[in-house]
């Protein structure tokens, strides 16, 4: 069996005891990072192997892993911090697994993602997690046209040296909706900011420690009157009969938006339809 385990994302005592258990009983742990890994297994006294298993050599990795379980091995993956598979190495392990149809399993615990948006105040009836957006260029705008076609929360992970930076992107992109900023999650200096775009913005002059989490609400964008939503305009339109490429620039004449912009939400909102 494969075991992927859920670890810490702060505090350790957020690890849970069925992972504590499974790590303790595996044969070989993979991990993203032997040396953090190390610290956490040296903290509950678990004398385990370590093989690294990271973004660069996963799918190697993987092939080593079904060998493994082909043994009768018991393994475990764990990622730095929090749900291998999310923003982390693991989703290449899951598919040799199912393409060898060999036994995983996932051990929950704690998740940045789940908990900022709890935290954040936001409406948790809908949500997008979308991760890090892209560094640059076309697909970032890509990215934050997208995001401002949304009607609920999006979730971002962002490093501290570019969290003033997305939140000028996203309040030009998206709007200056309800946002929540959050960081240092279940440490001793946890912090959560909310409020609007505009508002969140000067707070970060100076460079914040430790990783963060950017919620924005797209729809409590205040619009100004006559205002179109670029997303309403183009299903409309699409429903309408229109193509792709026919939409996306009709909605670039009523919203005033670029056309590759709509063009890329006009797509997506195609194969929702599909």
């Amino acid at each position: 069996m494969l075991s992927l385990c859920a670890t810490p994302i702060g505090n350790l005592e957020d690890i849970t005891l069925r992972v504590l258990r499974t790590l303790q009983e595996a044969d070989v742990i993979f991990c993203e990072d032997t040396r953090h890994s190390l610290q956490l297994l040296n903290h509950f006294d678990i004398k385990k192997p370590l093989v690294s298993c990271h973004t660069h050599n996963e799918r190697m990795r993987a092939e080593e892993v079904v060998a493994l379980l082909k043994e009768g091995k018991q393994v475990c993956y764990i990622s730095d911090a929090g749900m291998p598979g999310i923003s982390d190495p693991g989703a290449a392990l899951v598919e040799a697994c199912i393409r060898e149809e060999l036994p995983f399993t996932v051990l929950p615990g704690a998740s940045a993602t789940l908990m900022s948006l709890i935290l954040s105040g936001l409406s948790t009836a809908h949500f997008t997690f979308y991760g890090f957006l892209p560094r640059s260029g076309k697909e970032r705008r890509e990215a934050l046209s997208k995001i401002a076609g949304y009607d609920h929360p999006v979730i971002l992970y962002e490093s501290p040296h570019r969290v003033q930076a997305t939140l000028k992107d996203l309040l030009e992109a998206v709007g200056d909706g309800d946002c929540a900023v959050l960081r240092e999650l279940t440490k001793k200096f946890e912090c959560v900011r909310r409020g609007k775009v505009s508002e969140l913005i000067p707070q970060y002059e100076t460079e914040p420690k430790g990783e963060c989490v950017i919620l924005i609400d797209p729809g409590t964008v205040e619009r100004q009157e006559g205002e179109a939503d670029p997303q309403a305009v183009l299903i409309a339109l699409l429903q309408g009969g229109a193509s792709v490429k026919e939409a996306a620039a009709e909605a670039a004449k009523i919203t005033s938006l670029p056309k590759k912009e709509l063009y890329a939400l006009a797509v997506e909102l195609r194969e929702k339809q599909a």
